[in-house]
């Protein structure tokens, strides 16, 4: 039977001091309607209050009003525990300021640990995270002077290291469909993404919590059972919006459902004007970002599996021709096609499979990725990358740390400096007409994102890929093996990196065709 209540009385049903869990990746999947009906009640009652709020992905546009940031509110949460803050800048100023405890731990790790509590598992046993910030050697995931628990303790097990990620118990999660059906249960035919909402609703239900799901309309007809997404034993109320949307973007794309699929010609400008509209994508691309990401395209392999992060990376995926046969993946659940970009990252054109966000990142903790393209705050000597957090400022790791410690290959893609850097190509050779102020290279992170000795350790390829010169991890650290035409060794890359590099002794000039000027 269905349970429909009003947003109010969803609202309502949330007690004071409790743990909730909101399903959601950046705008996709987001019940906006339910957040709404919180911040409502908070304003006028100044309750629920003191709540403890656990999320995977990132949940919000970077606009402080929408999603995630419209509940921020002084008192509705003491303690936030999330794979990603950059998208929830609230939180993100809140955690840095020590107005709420604040918890780092990698996406795919909540991901995996929601199925895990579902079974009442004590928590998670794994690889990731190891010798990174999330490793109790150095912070344990712990963000500010505030954030007491131990949530991260260090195991061996037949001589190897691993990291145990303590469970935590759920009495809410908010999570949103497409339909009701008469029975009660949910189907998501009009969601771009599924991630963790079974999961995360069967740990709820373990440890005796409710489930609020808001739908976009309701059916008179039983839904067809290889379609529930949510079974309606699990449900304890559902709130009906009819005008949500599918993104930040689109009311309903159905190029991202597969109910029909786009021409391949009209891919490009498609993508293009994504990044136009998007308020976190649409800067213009520099000349030197095209010099960076056709480099980049040039280490895919043939008949590969591969992963682009959010950002500059995104544009590997122009570069990568098509006789490569690469499938392109995202790691909120996302298998082939061509993964968005901006602010609706997160879905695919055209995607082959969509399925929920823990088993992705089972495949690639598994190894399942031959190569992933990543960006990169700080580089130090040890060929560590940080990703996460940016002096003051909380930024997060998301699945970063997942897809880097366990894909065959991963590459680094950053401009040697930032902040003014201006250049220009002319008769085949690169000038650097101003540095920017920020290099990128620094003798030590703030924080390890990427540890380079555990890559050493596993024997994994790693490469930093920047616009006038390309290095290689080894075991000493960065290694020098291509440079950009023009560019002076000594004065332009050397002189500039805060530590000692070694230098190919047949160092390759980087190919001219990664300099044309944008298209």
């Amino acid at each position: 039977m269905m349970k429909i209540v009003t947003k109010e009385a969803a609202a309502q049903m949330i007690e004071n001091g409790k743990v909730i869990a909101i399903n959601g990746f950046g705008p996709l999947a987001q019940p906006e309607t339910l957040e709404v009906a919180i911040k409502e009640r908070f304003e006028a009652e100044q309750e629920p209050r003191d709540l403890t709020l656990v999320v995977a992905a990132g949940q919000g546009i970077y606009d402080r009003v929408s999603f995630i940031d419209q509940i921020s509110l002084d008192g509705l949460f003491t303690k936030v525990i999330a794979g990603h803050y950059r998208s929830m800048l609230t939180l993100a100023d809140m955690g840095a300021a020590e107005k709420i405890e604040a918890y780092n731990i990698p996406m795919g790790v909540i991901s995996q640990m929601f199925r895990a509590m579902a079974g009442r598992k004590p928590g998670l046993l794994t690889k990731v995270g190891l010798k990174t910030f999330c490793d109790p050697r150095r912070e344990g995931g712990k963000l500010n002077s505030i954030s007491k628990d131990e949530m991260v303790s260090l195991y061996e097990i037949d001589g190897e290291e691993y990291l145990f990620y303590k469970a935590f118990p759920l009495d809410y999660a908010l999570i949103r469909g497409t339909t009701v059906d008469p029975r009660g249960n949910i189907t998501m035919e009009k969601e771009a993404v599924f991630l963790d909402a079974l999961s995360m609703a069967q740990a709820v239900k373990a440890n005796g919590g409710k489930v609020i799901v808001q739908v976009e309309r309701c059916s008179s007809m039983p839904a067809k059972p290889s379609e529930v997404k949510i079974p309606a034993l699990l449900v304890d109320a559902v709130v009906v919006e009819p005008n949500q949307k599918q993104t930040h973007f689109e009311v309903f794309n159905p190029y991202y459902t597969g109910d029909i699929r786009m021409p391949e010609e009209h891919i490009p400008e498609f993508l293009r004007k994504m990044q136009d509209r998007s308020s976190i994508g649409g800067k213009k691309r520099s000349l030197s970002h095209y010099i960076i990401t056709r480099r980049a395209a040039q280490e895919v392999p043939q008949d590969c599996i591969a992963n682009l992060g959010g950002g500059l990376p995104e544009m590997v995926g122009w570069f990568i021709e098509k006789s490569k046969n690469c499938h392109l993946t995202v790691e909120s659940g996302v298998l082939g096609g061509i993964p968005t970009n901006g602010a609706d990252f997160g879905a695919a054109i055209n995607p082959h499979v969509i399925y929920d966000q823990p088993y992705q990142f089972d495949f690639y903790d598994g190894g399942g990725l031959d190569v992933t393209f990543l960006g990169a705050l700080e580089v130090d000597h040890e060929g560590n990358v940080n990703v996460s957090r940016s002096g003051d400022s909380i930024v997060g790791v998301g699945g970063f740390i997942n897809i880097t410690q366990n894909t065959k290959k991963a590459v680094y893609c950053f401009p040697f400096s930032v902040k003014g850097l201006q250049i220009h190509y002319e008769e085949g050779k690169l000038s650097i007409d101003r540095e920017g102020s920020i290099l990128k290279f620094t003798p030590e992170v703030q924080q390890v994102s990427f540890s380079g000795e555990y890559a050493n350790d596993t024997g994994q390829e790693v490469l930093y890929i920047t616009e006038r010169c390309v290095f290689r991890l080894t075991k000493a650290g960065l290694h020098l093996i291509e440079i950009a035409p023009g560019i002076d060794l000594q004065s332009q890359i050397l002189d500039l990196i805060p530590f000692e590099i070694s230098v190919a002794e047949d160092l390759k000039v980087m190919e001219a065709r990664f300099f044309a000027d944008p298209e």
